[in-house]
């Protein structure tokens, strides 16, 4: 018995000392991208490249499920981003409430015969709107197929190479956009994912769907995972983006090269964890076909978003 808990202490050192030693490294890793990082953004200057419109266009896909209450502020806060040329994309999906009366309502929509290619199989599409008062403005309203299926029809529906995935509830800076697109723009042919810094919005004020000033979460629970996020993003996201072993882009915000995702097929329906899933299968095609390819991470901060702020709503999102 002795012998079995010696030799059981031994294995557990051992496996206590390999993992903080995996920590460290990908620690050390991080501090040099965030260095490199910093170094890059003096290559350019992002205001002349903006000044010239020479970014690329992006689309923003927006799903949308019984959003009454919010959509509107989400949607004004998109639809002024310090960016050239972007358009949005809001996907209502089947929601059973006042979503799609109020977006009619708010921005002005018509009715179109808009002209697509349904390169992903998803959800039959029942109309498609364009804003009389947003030029930039589209939106779709589908058969409910869930989160994953939404996107698949906002990329089905993009015209732009470029599409950013984001969640109803979060909250995007102005200069989100011009951030994230930074690794396209130093590697355009190898680049084909890019994920950012999200923060937490609790406690914040905001206004209008725009973060005017940041405040130090109040609740200890929220606290904690705060803490847990930096160290996530800022240790663990960039030390793997280092290593190209980045398996997860956060659904919340997501930039992603849209012919490397149609060749993906989409986003996997009925899967809770889609995002994921996503960047995992486009690991596999590029590794497939023996291709250099970069999943990025900038160590900005693109977005905020609400955190549980209850061990309940804690417990589902982590289960999920």
């Amino acid at each position: 018995m002795v012998e079995f808990l010696f030799y059981s202490l031994i294995a557990l050192l051992f496996w206590f000392f390999s993992l903080n030693t995996l920590y460290l490294i990908i620690l050390i890793l991080s501090i040099f991208e965030i260095n490199k990082t910093k170094k890059n953004r003096y290559m350019y200057d992002i205001n002349q490249v903006f000044r010239y419109k020479l970014l690329p266009p992006i689309s923003i896909i927006l799903p949308a499920y019984n959003e009454e209450k919010t959509i509107v502020e989400s949607v004004y806060s998109l639809l002024f981003l310090h960016y050239p040329l972007y358009e949005l994309i809001v996907v209502n999906d089947g929601s059973k409430d006042d979503t799609l009366k109020i977006l009619k309502k708010s921005f002005d929509l018509l009715k179109t015969d808009y002209v697509f290619r349904r390169a992903i199989p998803t959800e039959p599409v029942i109309d498609i709107y364009v804003s009389r008062t947003f030029k930039n403005l589209i939106v779709v309203d589908k058969k409910n197929g869930g989160k994953a299926d939404a996107l698949n029809v906002g990329i089905n529906i993009s015209r732009f190479p470029y599409f950013c995935a984001i969640d109803a509830d979060t909250i995007l800076g102005e200069d989100a956009l011009s951030k994230l697109i930074r690794p396209f723009i130093h590697a355009p042919e190898k680049t084909i994912a890019v994920g950012g810094v999200i923060k937490a919005a609790n406690n914040a004020e905001i206004q209008r769907g725009r973060l005017i000033k940041e405040g130090l979460p109040r609740n200890i629970l929220v606290l904690l995972q705060t803490v847990e996020y930096a160290r996530a993003f800022f240790m663990g996201r960039m030390g793997l983006s280092t290593l190209n072993s980045l398996l997860i882009i956060s659904g919340a915000f997501g930039l992603f090269r849209k012919e490397d995702v149609l060749e993906a097929g989409g986003y996997k329906r009925g899967s809770l964890g889609e995002d994921m899933m996503l960047v995992v299968k486009l690991h596999k095609i590029k590794k497939g076909k023996k291709e250099k390819y970069r999943v990025s991470f900038v160590p900005d901060t693109v977005s905020w978003t609400e955190i549980p702020s209850t061990f309940k709503v804690l417990r589902r999102q982590r289960i999920r």
